[in-house]
């Protein structure tokens, strides 16, 4: 048995990030430490459920928490679509109980992704591909930050 302390038991890395969207879901994962996010793939919820292909990943990955981008206004209230993804988070919930899911302020994560892919020589055409994973490095990196 690990003792009390061990971070191997009490880490909450690896971690998936998610940045739900209305056609897509971005996806991101950190390391087993929480030291980096890295982007691992767009989900087209034309062509994919969403959910399970999460469920898929948190088994294959050995997922410890899921981080939900949660778009809030700049005023700090929520819309519709921070009603919808409350309702995919208790969906996930449901799915996949054991995990902790923790929801985070997703404002300017997208438009911070898009700067970066711009600054890495990615125009708009180049950026479609990836931007919702850059935006779900950013989300677990702002969690990351937070949880520091």
């Amino acid at each position: 048995m690990s003792p009390p302390n061990d971070p191997s038991t009490t880490s909450p890395h690896p971690a998936l990030g998610i940045d739900h969207g209305a056609a897509r879901i971005g996806i991101a994962a950190t390391d087993d430490f929480g030291i980096l996010a890295h982007p691992l793939e767009t989900l087209d919820l034309s062509r994919v459920e969403p959910i399970a292909r999460i469920a898929q990943l948190a088994t294959l990955r050995g997922i410890r928490t899921l981080v939900l981008g949660l778009p809030v206004r700049m005023d700090g209230s929520e819309g519709r679509a921070a009603a919808k993804v409350r309702a995919f988070a208790s969906l996930l919930r449901e799915r996949l109980p054991a995990l902790p899911l923790v929801l985070v302020d997703e404002t300017l994560t997208t438009a911070s992704a898009a700067a970066k892919l711009r600054e890495a020589g990615r125009n708009a055409r180049q950026q479609k591909a990836v931007i919702d994973q850059a935006a779900a490095v950013e989300i677990l990196n702002l969690w990351m930050e937070e949880s520091r």
